[in-house]
């Protein structure tokens, strides 16, 4: 037994599901904040479980360097070294080696690296990505793939998307299967309709708990971005959840979710945060200029999370002018319940058969 997902409603392409993993249930469409090194930035885990999140993403990189998976694994295990009861979704490390170009080679076996810490030598196969990810104790693991560089000539994505099918049948046979823990695929091929289906089709014959869909969100634009969406989500199994890898603007949500997306991560909201930048209802603010020295209305009026409920505009702009970590702390946690409630508000209007017209209603006010 693995995860389990289980379909509520549907409204066009877009689905409102479940997802049971052993640390509990994540209502999807889900976003999940990112805490890379073991925890979301500026942010304690009661505060971010606060903000509606109910699974957050962790980085196989990152933490095999420091402190070490098999510390993390002594220690109890991911969950418990940073106080997260519910779900972890783990990303194989594959995107933060792509960022290494000088510092790897890569081959068959996997990769081989300089850490960006110390310079120390590393490897990492398939089998070693998993093997992290189980010490770690994910709930979801992802395959070890390569993220094709964008642009990039089409042999060389193909050459890369042919590595990386190969990459995760081995990670699928290393995966261990115990009950409320699965391992996604990632479906790569990057901007080329043709090569995604193969990668799509060559993933399911293999097997997998879930779907993911990378290498993009790398600058190739929202509308190539969709259309690789377009092309690439109804080959995938409908009973399984998708998930649409680093990903992003709240518009891109809308228009990933009205394609059949279930599940997403970014940086965006926790980085904007730290930046001076708010989303809100009506379109991004930044706390940084003048325009909101005198201002005593809240950032956003429909927001319950603390910076909308306690403080005025005005005194967000004073701690980001003033580069005090409250403001970082404050907007982090803005940012994290807009999202978490602009998620929640589509799994409503998926449920009323009304998400078309929540979309438009958006778009008006961005």
């Amino acid at each position: 037994m693995s995860t389990r997902f289980e379909m509520l409603a549907r409204d066009g392409a877009a689905r409102r599901g479940r997802l049971e993993t052993a640390h509990g249930a994540v209502d999807t469409p889900a976003f999940m904040p990112v805490g890379t090194a073991g925890t979301v930035k500026a942010m304690t885990s009661e505060g971010v479980a606060a903000t509606g999140a109910r699974i957050v993403l962790g980085n196989t990189y990152h933490l095999m360097l420091r402190p070490g998976a098999e510390r993390v694994a002594a220690l109890g295990g991911l969950h418990r070294f940073m106080n997260w009861p519910y779900a972890i979704l783990t990303d194989s490390g594959g995107f933060q080696v792509m960022s290494l170009a000088a510092r790897r080679t890569l081959g068959e076996a996997g990769v081989i690296f300089r850490s960006h810490l110390d310079g120390s030598l590393h490897e990492l196969t398939p089998e070693r990505s998993i093997a992290i990810q189980h010490l770690l104790g994910a709930d979801i693991a992802m395959a070890l793939d390569e993220c094709t560089q964008y642009p990039a000539p089409r042999e060389a994505v193909e050459s890369s998307m042919e590595l990386s099918m190969r990459w995760a049948e081995r990670s699928r046979r290393a995966f261990v299967d115990r009950p409320g823990h699965g391992v996604f695929g990632i479906v790569q091929g990057g901007v080329h309709p043709d090569l995604r289906l193969r990668s799509a089709a060559r993933l399911i014959e293999i097997g997998f708990d879930g779907y993911a869909i990378g290498g993009l969100a790398i600058g190739e634009g929202q509308a190539t971005t969709f259309a690789v969406l377009d092309a690439t989500v109804p080959a995938l199994p409908e009973d399984r959840p998708r998930y649409l890898m680093g990903v992003g603007k709240p518009a891109d949500l809308v228009g990933a979710v009205l394609r059949g997306i279930d599940m997403f991560d970014c940086v965006l909201p926790t980085r904007s945060g730290r930046t001076a930048q708010a989303f809100t209802r009506r379109g991004t603010l930044n706390l940084r200029n003048a325009r909101h020295a005198e201002d005593p209305a809240p950032l956003d009026p429909e927001c319950r999370c603390p910076a909308c409920t306690g403080y005025s505009r005005a005194y967000l702009h004073h701690l980001c002018r003033s580069g005090e970590i409250l403001g970082s702390m404050l907007l982090t946690a803005h940012n994290l319940r807009y999202y978490a409630d602009l998620m929640a508000a589509m799994r409503a209007a998926i449920e009323t058969g009304s998400l078309g017209d929540f979309a438009a209603a958006f778009e008006s006010l961005q």
